[in-house]
């Protein structure tokens, strides 16, 4: 599983991100993405089930989201 802990990026950074990650991971590979922005931890839930990816939150703290996304066709 790949990791990437973006609790230091704000807006619109974690989601290019993950955009990359996405392009590069085949299908069933796994991120563990840790979020600390208000807006990433907003925004890039809902753009991975829109994109129909697949999205876990694994824990869910006042100052941090932590997700585990797996990469669909």
């Amino acid at each position: 599983m790949d990791r990437l802990d973006a609790s230091a990026l704000r807006c619109p950074l974690p989601l290019l991100r993950v955009k990359l990650w996405l392009k590069a991971a085949r299908t069933g590979q796994q991120l563990w993405l840790r979020l600390s922005d208000p807006g990433s931890r907003q925004d890039l839930p809902g753009y991975l089930e829109r994109a129909g990816q697949g999205v876990e939150v694994v824990a869910d703290h006042p100052d941090r989201l932590e997700l585990i996304i797996t990469k669909h066709p």
